[in-house]
């Protein structure tokens, strides 16, 4: 009797082990990949620590997969590091085949180099308004450049905003998905609310996400309120503010938006599911 309860809970013990393996194999299955119609946003480089154990530093960049191509907008003001994070969050550079640069900021281009040295594969977005001495950079390492002046398409659902702006131009990303639009912004110097716009006028849907800089960071909270209220009344969905947004205004946006702000920093992982 003693040796078969001991051979019963062996077997229950096995049985466990194996619906366990199923579990993890389910699960492992259900992660998004290139099968998938989901949209994977990851900000690799931020001011903002969100995930632990990795680098902040002042600037920005976002890591786009489920697309047709895979997209890093934007690079950071330092390569070690934006490379490092990418490695720590399990992102293979040789992965991205396309880069888009925002404006002509260090901390938005400043991990350009290193970057295209380990991946002189990738196709280079940059604004036409960028120095010369940029555009050779890209060039010179071996890497494709594409100069982006009006709205232009860059690949099936992507799109970029062309250069906004006078002083500091600046293009932004958008990405169409079957919830609406999705903006990504490196700093958003034309206005974050003028950027929205932009991409309605152009793509005739509403904005169901807005993610990046928004360069609130200097102003006060009667001025951050009129940013506010501008987003919710060009219906944007939700939002996801990082890098120049400052504190003070993540806070307005979070009591405005609830539990359609989303906090972000390095290491940030949005996704949105059935996005195309």
């Amino acid at each position: 009797m003693y040796k078969l309860k001991v051979l019963t809970l062996i077997l229950i013990f096995i049985v466990s082990l194996a619906f366990s393996a199923a579990a993890v194999t389910q699960e492992k299955v259900a992660e998004p990949n290139s099968d998938s119609n989901d949209l994977i946003l990851t900000i690799v480089y931020d001011n903002n620590p969100y995930e632990k154990g990795l680098e902040t530093r002042w600037g920005f960049s976002c890591y786009v997969a489920g697309t047709e191509k895979t997209i890093l907008f934007d690079v950071g003001g330092e390569g070690s590091v934006v490379l490092t994070n990418m490695k720590k969050l399990g992102i293979d550079p040789k992965t991205v085949d396309i880069m888009v640069l925002s404006h002509v900021h260090y901390d938005h281009i400043g991990g350009l180099s290193d970057f295209i040295t380990v991946n002189p594969e990738v196709t280079v977005y940059m604004p036409k308004s960028l120095p010369q001495s940029v555009k050779d950079s890209v060039t010179k390492a071996g890497a494709k450049l594409v100069e982006v002046q009006k709205p232009m398409k860059i690949c099936k659902d992507v799109y970029s905003t062309g250069e906004l702006g006078s002083f500091i131009k600046e293009q932004s990303l958008i990405i169409k998905t079957s919830k609406g639009l999705v903006v990504i912004t490196g700093c958003a110097h034309p206005g974050i609310v003028n950027i929205v716009k932009k991409a309605k006028e152009t793509h005739k849907t509403d904005v169901y996400l807005a993610l990046g800089g928004f360069h609130l960071c200097w102003m006060n909270a009667w001025q951050i309120g009129g940013i506010v209220r501008g987003l919710k009344e060009q219906s944007v969905k939700k939002v996801a503010p990082c890098h120049c947004s400052g504190d003070l205004a993540r806070k307005h946006f979070e009591r405005a938006y609830g539990k359609d702000f989303i906090l972000s920093g390095a290491g940030k992982k949005i996704a949105i599911e059935d996005a195309f």
